[in-house]
């Protein structure tokens, strides 16, 4: 399969209002087709492989606008194509949504050669939308220890989830004087592994005195959807 980028070619057909309604476990697409174009490709991604597929995400770049380049670590098991007929007898396009998370849809133009289908990717946003299928909750406590005469203390941090969670998710904040009160109101520090289901212990931080210390998300839109962040 051959990639074009849609700002290459100005007359390249492109998906327009994509929508998404979730009944239950279902989600349904639905999209303005573009004049003569009889089939989509529809990508599904789960939020918490956003991450890991961000490598494959950067070939696209690596791609001109005749498609040269390796798809495969992106499109393989994430693609389907889907015709304009089925779109029309089933009133759109309808997906199973399970578990926890976000899960993001995109729909691409596909125009049918003699050589093999082009996927067309465009810039905007307008063929992406994002599903909830439910969120997962993320407790989090702090312990402070410290001697009566000492100028610094150590915090201990406790992350339980209850699916895992991807390292990039959370962060800690470090302010001095009180409690911080949103990612920004501090000095930001990164977690250096994932978290697995269940209690995760964190090695222990040492902080000056009057320092304290709280999680946030570091993207809220982004990860806020697939889970809560819950003090304990």
């Amino acid at each position: 399969m051959r990639v074009m980028n849609a700002d290459a070619d100005p007359s390249a057909p492109r998906i327009r209002k994509l929508t998404l309604a979730v009944d239950e476990d279902r989600c349904t697409l639905r999209w303005l087709w573009p004049e003569q174009l009889e089939a989509v490709y529809v990508e599904r991604l789960e939020l918490n492989q956003m991450n890991e597929n961000h490598v494959a995400e950067e070939q696209w770049g690596d791609m001109d606008h005749s498609g040269k380049g390796h798809s495969e670590a992106w499109t393989q098991g994430k693609l389907k194509l889907y015709t304009r007929e089925e779109y029309k007898a089933n009133n759109g396009y309808t997906d199973r949504i399970t578990g926890f998370g976000a899960i993001q849809y995109t729909v691409y133009a596909c125009q049918m050669h003699k050589d093999g289908p082009v996927l067309i990717r465009q810039q905007d946003e307008d063929n992406r939308g994002i599903a909830s299928a439910g969120k997962a909750d993320i407790r989090f406590a702090i312990r402070y220890k410290s001697g009566f005469f000492q100028k610094r203390k150590t915090v201990l941090i406790t992350v339980t989830a209850e699916v895992p969670v991807p390292k990039e998710a959370l962060c800690y904040v470090r302010k001095q004087g009180g409690v911080p009160l949103n990612k920004d109101d501090g000095t930001v520090y990164p977690f250096l592994s994932d978290f697995v289901p269940g209690k995760n212990e964190m090695p222990p931080v040492e902080v000056a005195k009057d320092d304290y210390v709280r999680l946030f998300f570091t993207d809220g839109p982004k990860y806020g959807a697939a889970y809560r962040l819950i003090s304990d």
